[in-house]
């Protein structure tokens, strides 16, 4: 089944690269286009695309705010794909809370983007390194931690929350047991039993909860 693919850009050249480069890969289909926040929301009710790529800053309504609406809006939701010219972008934290699933620079690599897509697409988040520092930057910055947060920790067990403490330092399953000295098929079950114990959609939002509940804190690293 091809990947449906949603393009959200104010700027008509990017979007038209980005159409080439993606119809060009077998198993992605460009479903739609938008100009704005506004527009995407609607392309995303009436397309129903599996990813979004989402410019962060357009007119009308930007990035983040279609982000929350088209999450909020449908069940299942597309997965958001945050498109950003830089790394160091200011909204990182918020569009990851508000349910964006990874972000990528607009000058990545095409094999990078293609495979961005398709990690997104199947229910995975682009969780890199360097975008975990910057939600660990955002934290030194403006601290946020939240009472209510740690208390849906209470329901991991000591294993599962290591293990979150481990993806909050954006290892990967294989990195992770590697760390702890476990199968990966183990890990994985204990990622996918934290995530349906927290009711987040994906591990982007099980970090994002492991830093307001305090789990992890700024700078620390896990034993």
């Amino acid at each position: 089944m091809n990947v449906r693919v949603l393009l959200a850009d104010d700027q008509a050249l990017v979007r038209s690269g980005f159409r080439k480069l993606l119809e060009a890969e077998a198993g992605i289909e460009v479903v739609a286009e938008a100009a704005d926040g506004l527009e995407a929301i609607e392309k995303a009710r009436l397309h129903r695309p599996h990813v979004v790529l989402m410019d962060i800053r357009m007119p009308r309504l930007d990035g983040l705010q279609a982000t929350a609406r088209i999450v909020a809006a449908t069940s299942p939701s597309p997965r958001i794909l945050m498109l950003t010219t830089y790394d160091l972008d200011e909204y990182i934290f918020e569009a990851l809370k508000a349910g964006a699933s990874g972000f990528l620079l607009k000058d990545s690599p095409a094999e990078e983007l293609v495979s961005a897509i398709h990690v997104v697409a199947g229910g995975e988040a682009l969780l890199a390194p360097s975008v975990t520092r910057r939600l660990i930057e955002a934290f030194v910055s403006a601290p946020r931690v939240s009472p209510a947060a740690g208390r849906q920790l209470d329901s991991l067990t000591a294993r599962e929350a290591e293990v979150l403490q481990l993806v909050a330092r954006g290892l990967s399953n294989a990195e992770i047991a590697n760390e702890l000295h476990l199968g990966e098929a183990t890990v994985k079950s204990h990622v996918g039993n934290l995530l349906m114990k927290l009711e987040v959609r994906d591990r982007v939002q099980a970090v994002v909860l492991a830093y307001e509940s305090g789990l992890v804190k700024p700078g620390a690293r896990s034993k």
